[in-house]
């Protein structure tokens, strides 16, 4: 029997997870890597303990599946987006990779809005973003500002600038392939999406040449082989590679256009499949490239929220108020229902579907009946209300009513936080038995490419939880309300 790899790297750790020719999870095994945080609010990564942590995540995922390590027929990989790094020819990084929740180049994005008056215009228009310093391209320019050498290493050639898919494809080849899948390029703010080709004027305007940026081609395309220094005796073709959040997407089985998947996860990215023909958003969210195989190339709508996971990391690591995530939905149920206290988690701003990194968080509306009950439900049902958001705005943008969220990622084991979901967005919430999407999108898709797999086999009838709305009306509109009006004092700042 020939078996999958998938490989996941995340944002709090590395996962190696081994499927079978079936498509059935056989194995998995995690490593986490530490958040470097400045006393700035900068978050990063190392990028040489992501790589270490890849090879034994393989390997403990390997032993653990109990198989002929040279059995295993391809790999697939999902990444973090967004997290940015850049490394020499020989695969050392010059700095610390730079993570998607950082906003250092808040004053670089003003510095381009100040002297470019079209900028704003010019990145929506091109990669169906807008102008942040989430994105990559603010932080790659970051680099060539203010790492000693990068700059000079650019304009020598010498300098190699991507998403951490393109690192770990690089190391994994041992430097013979230097390449990312459209759905990672599509995230950049250097990548226009119907032209599919890395921008000119894009580059221009931030700096950056287009020559260090790595090639850009289908999800189910060839990326080298790899013997993940040398634990396979015979090199392994990588043949899928997508964004975490989309390749969650197609883990999901959201093929068609209308689907809609929420992944939980540090932060949350809700996506919506909308088909071949991209469609510009007026409401906050963004328009990116779902995924790119067989030749075709499949758009969605996005939004992305910052903390998510992280609040529930928040109340654990920082509060104390937890000692563990699974504590939090017990809590939440024992709350008191007449409390009307709601956190918003704006720690470096807000996502979509507003966009202000300048904002910071509030927990409005305590009273004497606020304990530690009703602060942890606060917690919970900021996520559930900041996806509601999104999805709204991705209703007006694409004129598709949503049926059912599909979720995925660890905080949908709690049964407070889904049924609270599917009351406040009034959907059907479907949680599939699996939580590793990421993971195994990119390896069903690699699985698909290598002709292992067939879609059919790997996506009818999958047995998914299911939770439906159960709030009455007036309280939905009540507490939604409430929210709205705790936005709008951090809105207004």
């Amino acid at each position: 029997m020939a078996y999958i790899l998938g490989i996941d790297q995340s944002t709090q750790g590395t996962k190696a997870i081994v499927f079978d020719g079936e498509g059935k999870l056989l194995a998995r095994a995690d490593e986490a890597h530490r958040q470097i945080i400045s006393d700035r609010g900068w978050v990063e990564h190392d990028p040489e303990e992501i790589w270490e942590n890849t090879k034994r995540a393989v390997k403990a995922a390997v032993e653990k599946a109990g198989i002929d390590k040279d059995a295993i027929a391809g790999i697939g990989i999902s990444n973090q987006r967004e997290t940015s790094v850049a490394f020499t020819r020989d695969g050392k990084p010059v700095c610390n990779a730079i993570v998607w929740q950082c906003a250092r180049a808040s004053a670089l994005c003003e510095r381009i809005r100040r002297e470019h008056p079209e900028a704003e215009k010019l990145v929506s228009e091109r990669t169906g973003i807008r102008l942040s310093p989430y994105f990559p391209a603010a932080k790659l320019a970051w680099i060539l500002e203010n790492v000693p050498g990068a700059r000079s290493l650019a304009k020598e050639g010498a300098l190699r600038c991507g998403t951490m898919d393109t690192y770990l494809v690089y190391r994994m080849t041992e430097g013979r392939v230097y390449r990312t899948d459209m759905t990672n390029a599509s995230r950049t703010q250097l990548f226009d999406i119907r032209n599919l080709a890395w921008d000119a004027d894009l580059c221009r305007l931030f700096g950056i040449p287009r020559d260090i940026l790595p090639e850009a081609s289908d999800s189910d395309g060839e990326f080298g082989e790899t013997t993940l220094d040398g634990f396979f005796a015979h090199p392994v073709p990588i043949r899928a590679v997508l964004g975490d959040s989309h390749a969650a997407l197609f883990g999901q089985g959201c093929l068609n256009k209308g689907q809609v998947k929420a992944t939980y996860g540090t932060g949350s990215s809700v996506m919506m499949n909308i088909g071949e023909t991209p469609a510009v958003s007026r409401h906050g969210v963004v328009t990116s490239i779902a995924f790119a195989r067989g030749g075709k190339v499949f758009y969605c709508l996005e939004g992305n929220i910052n903390y998510t996971g992280a609040v529930i990391t928040w109340l654990k690591d920082d509060l104390g108020l937890i000692q563990s995530a699974g504590e939090t939905g017990e809590l939440a149920e024992s709350a008191s229902p007449e409390d009307h206290t709601y956190l918003v988690p704006a720690f470096t701003g807000l996502g979509a579907p507003w966009w202000r990194d300048d904002v910071r968080g509030i927990l409005t509306g305590i009273s004497r009946t606020t304990r530690r009950a009703e602060i942890v439900r606060a917690a919970l049902d900021c996520i559930a209300y900041q996806i509601t958001d999104v999805l709204r705005a991705m209703e007006e943008d694409a004129g598709i009513p949503i049926q059912e969220l599909r979720v995925d990622g660890g905080p949908t084991k709690n049964r407070y936080l889904m049924q609270f979901q599917s009351d406040i967005a009034d959907l059907p919430v479907l949680v599939p038995p699996a939580e590793e999407l990421s993971g195994m999108g990119a390896a069903y898709c690699a699985g698909l490419s290598l002709g292992i797999y067939s879609e059919e086999q790997l996506f009818a009838g999958t047995n998914r939880k299911e939770y439906r709305p159960e709030m009455a009306a007036a309280i939905r509109e009540e507490k939604l309300a409430g929210w709205q009006a705790a936005l709008e004092q951090v809105l207004k700042k």
